[in-house]
């Protein structure tokens, strides 16, 4: 494991101590595929709280801080209203939470596509408030130049093409991409531009599997997939879809857990010893001395 959990006697809560253990680097996470191939896939879930990480921490190679703490944490209609202080506050806790993953943190809408000098300043200050080792944007060939304005400047980049959520009005929803010769051609030819830019890494999402494959086969970069195909470098989730926090499950994720109805019977039970008098009992009160 990565870290161990003592009890901080003054907040009563779990905090982390470092096991001696070297958090994932960049260049170890690109070198993960070599010769155009890999032989472990890389594991990446979505982290917003230092608890969280904490627990995901030791199984994950990275923990995407993603601009979809819009939806999971705010409880907005997408991540297009998401802020770069919000990705700072959260990105700084999942840096503190976790001592071997690669912690990447989302650029939100608006913060780097006016021009490359917007995105660096945005990048840069995300960097140094957080701790973290890179960001992620969306975009592929339109987003080339400012890729490559960042990584010649210190800040690396994960890609992510497909399907990308923050031009949702632009691409009418949700739906899968590449089932047209045109997406099809726009998709492979963005994952080449992205990674001739300099991007380390590139997640694809919604993509028709044969184009997922043929993406993840042409690249020399690893190609984290979200509803794209298991022969991709790596796979990424929102851990709270994977966990069963919410009713609606995506077509391309797996509920390993019912976590929302165990919540749901939990607080079920104590609703009823705090109405019935049953809690608290002796054993969670103070008595007085004898």
């Amino acid at each position: 494991m990565s870290t161990t959990f003592q009890l901080n006697t003054s907040t009563s809560r779990a905090t982390p101590t470092p096991k001696p253990r070297k958090r994932l680097t960049v260049p170890r996470i690109r070198d993960h595929k070599q010769d155009g191939k890999t032989k472990e896939p890389l594991v990446m879930l979505t982290a917003y709280t230092a608890r969280q990480a904490q627990l995901l921490d030791t199984h994950c190679d990275i923990l995407l801080v993603g601009d979809s703490l819009g939806q999971v944490i705010y409880g907005l209609d997408s991540t297009l209203p998401v802020t770069v202080d919000m990705m700072i506050n959260h990105g700084a806790a999942v840096v503190r939470g976790s001592y071997h993953s690669l912690v990447v943190v989302d650029m939100p809408f608006g913060a780097y596509e006016a021009s490359p000098e917007k995105a660096f300043e945005v990048a840069a200050k995300i960097m140094a408030d957080t701790g973290c080792a890179a960001v992620k944007l969306e975009g592929g060939e339109a987003m080339a130049e400012t890729i490559a304005f960042l990584t010649q400047r210190g800040i690396p980049v994960m890609a992510h093409v497909g399907l990308t959520p923050q031009a949702v009005n632009v691409l009418g929803g949700y739906a899968a991409r590449g089932r047209s010769q045109e997406e099809h051609e726009k998709i492979m030819h963005d994952g080449k531009a992205v990674q001739d830019a300099g991007a380390f890494a590139v997640v694809a999402e919604g993509v028709i599997e044969p184009i997922a494959i043929a993406l993840t086969q042409s690249l020399e970069i690893p190609v984290i997939g979200i509803g794209a195909s298991a022969e991709c470098d790596g796979q990424v989730l929102v851990t709270e879809d994977m966990l069963g926090m919410f009713e609606r499950v995506p077509r391309f994720v797996k509920r390993y857990e019912n976590i929302a109805e165990v919540i749901d019977k939990t607080v079920a039970q104590y609703a009823d010893e705090v109405r019935t008098r049953a809690f608290p009992t002796a054993d969670q009160t103070y008595q007085p001395k004898k």
